[in-house]
């Protein structure tokens, strides 16, 4: 639960959010699987009201520095997983829906979206189109541009006092991004505005940071980095 109550002037679009996580194969959105998700929906508080879990088969083997993060290996994916075609289609049409009458939030975006997204394709399943979107990382990154430290969602939940007592579970995840997502709309009044017009201006914010520490790696003899454009689904 969140430790300050809501004045009335909070940003409107932060009182009902849909959250979601996944934990997967990997980090390369075009190949990874997903391995378990959550989606759940959080009141003004903060608090879940509806909470949706998937444990998934991905069909190719968990590597072992993936299991090392979320808890979850090959073996117990098998016996317990849901087949992916399945799952994939449930988390589309669920986060659809509830896109319908608010907002996804989503902690560094890019990198769920896109991933279901090329599991959708991969199954035969329309992508989602996700609208509107907020994402935690993105506007932190933008408004408290040059404070020094990670930003991890470990780190930020910290920093805001929200709590993550069992990071990388796709639930505990998400739930503390819809958190964070609150804390940052009470601390920031400018956030206050149409969600849809936040939505456009975090696709111009992703892509200013990516090509900024592009240009920031190129100073540092690291050419070898290249920006990833494209929020809250890469190009």
């Amino acid at each position: 639960m969140l430790d300050f109550d809501f004045e009335p002037e909070a940003a409107s679009w932060s009182k009902q959010l849909a959250v979601f996580d996944l934990e997967t194969t990997g980090l390369d959105v075009t190949t990874s699987r997903i391995v378990t998700a959550c989606i759940a929906v959080i009141d003004q508080n903060g608090e879940p009201t509806e909470i949706h879990e998937w444990l998934v088969n991905p069909g190719i083997d968990i590597p072992e520095a993936a299991s090392n993060v979320h808890g979850i290996t090959t073996e117990v994916a098998i016996e317990r997983g849901m087949q992916p075609e399945l799952a994939t289609s449930e988390i589309t049409d669920k986060l659809r829906s509830l896109n319908s009458s608010m907002p996804l939030v989503a902690f560094n975006a890019a990198y769920d979206f896109s991933l279901l997204k090329h599991e959708a394709i991969r199954y035969g399943w329309e992508p989602l189109e996700p609208k509107p979107v907020v994402d935690p990382l993105v506007i932190d990154r933008k408004l408290d541009k040059w404070r020094k430290g990670k930003r991890t969602l470990t780190a930020l939940c910290s920093l805001f006092s929200v709590e993550l007592s069992d990071a990388h579970n796709s639930t505990a995840d998400a739930i503390a991004a819809g958190r964070l997502a609150q804390r940052l709309a009470a601390k920031h009044p400018d956030l206050d505005m149409d969600v849809n017009e936040l939505h456009e201006l975090q696709r111009g914010w992703a892509d200013e940071w990516s090509l900024s520490m592009q240009e920031f790696l190129k100073k540092q003899n690291r050419p070898d980095f290249r920006a990833e454009l494209g929020w809250p689904i890469k190009d």
